[in-house]
């Protein structure tokens, strides 16, 4: 593949935990393809190559933890993901693995080790964390000391929308909680810090939202005029200026509408190409990856920003793990 035709996915899970998954599929309403699971690294470099992908930023999948998780489960993952990057030089990056975000203490000690240790290329976080009534979503005031440190380093943060269920049944098989409510998850973390004032805030983290930010292009618009009459003391063009700096990731949302939507609101150089694999099928990916060519054709500057260009410029170490294993053995499958 030529060096102007390469792609860097940013969205690309690990599925550490087979039965977890589908277990977790079927509370959700959505199903792993079988031949993805249960997931090993050959796995996904085999989709790699078929796809034309050169690196990968390999990341957790979008469930909430809980404070019970123990910290140690966390760090597991990440020196997992870390020895990955090791083993295949320059095909794997990863986003660290947070504890639940209420414990502030085990999630600083994570970020100070995931990158000072491991190496990592990010964090990844999804829009809330808890169940009910006592959930609170990235930008609550107990997490200020994680955004503080993420800030001071200058952090990229992979922000997911949660797989959290709506108060009424998914209408339809077909329509499940990751096809229905994860995007207007990812929606309402990114408005959250917005009208929170966090994102201007903390403005040194760089916030990649999923799925091109599932309906936040759509709905910040709304957000700026009636979020500023309820009380945010940004104004409305403050507010849009603000949704503008997240960068968004194109897995299972490219399309013509939506890449027509998206060159509205933000320039090429704040999208990244992303795949969703091995959540979906690499026809799945093909489709989406189809499309996105489409969009761009006869924009080959567009193109190239949005399939490699800016994550090499978002990520400037990509995938340069500082894991050292203990006798050089290769990893295994699973951690």
């Amino acid at each position: 593949m030529s060096p102007q035709n390469i792609r860097i996915d940013v969205h690309h899970h690990v599925f550490l935990d087979a039965e977890k998954k589908a277990k977790k599929g079927l509370e959700v309403g959505f199903r792993t393809p079988e031949e993805n699971l249960p997931w090993t690294p050959q796995i996904s470099l085999a989709a790699m190559d078929r796809l034309g992908v050169q690196t990968t930023i390999l990341s957790p999948p979008p469930v909430s933890s809980s404070a019970a998780e123990h910290r140690a489960e966390v760090r597991k993952q990440n020196i997992y993901s870390s020895q990955l990057c090791a083993t295949y030089p320059g095909r794997f990056g990863f986003f660290a693995y947070l504890p639940f975000l209420d414990d502030v203490k085990g999630t600083l000690e994570e970020i100070a080790f995931s990158f000072d240790v491991l190496g990592a290329d990010g964090v990844a976080m999804i829009s809330s964390y808890g169940n009910g009534s006592s959930a609170k979503y990235v930008a609550d005031d107990l997490y200020d000391p994680i955004w503080e440190e993420l800030d001071r380093r200058h952090a990229v943060v992979f922000l997911h929308g949660a797989q959290t269920p709506s108060s009424t049944p998914y209408p339809h098989p077909w329509l499940g909680v990751p096809i229905s409510e994860v995007p207007n998850e990812t929606y309402k973390a990114a408005a959250h810090l917005v009208v929170s004032g966090k994102k201007r805030r903390f403005h040194n983290v760089n916030i990649i939202l999923t799925h091109l930010g599932g309906s936040t292009p759509f709905l910040a618009p709304r957000v700026a005029a009636l979020s500023h009459y309820m009380g945010c003391p940004l104004t409305p063009d403050e507010i849009i200026e603000d949704f503008k700096s997240f960068y968004f990731e194109t897995a299972l949302s490219a399309h013509e509408t939506t890449l027509t939507a998206m060159a509205t609101f933000v320039p090429s150089d704040r999208l990244l190409f992303g795949t969703d694999f091995p959540a979906v099928s690499i026809k799945t990916v093909e489709w989406y990856t189809q499309n996105l060519e489409n969009h761009f054709a006869g924009r080959p500057l567009d193109l190239a920003n949005t399939m490699h260009e800016n994550a090499l410029r978002l990520f400037s170490n990509l995938g340069q793990s500082k894991y050292v294993s203990n006798g050089g053995q290769q990893i295994n499958d699973g951690p």
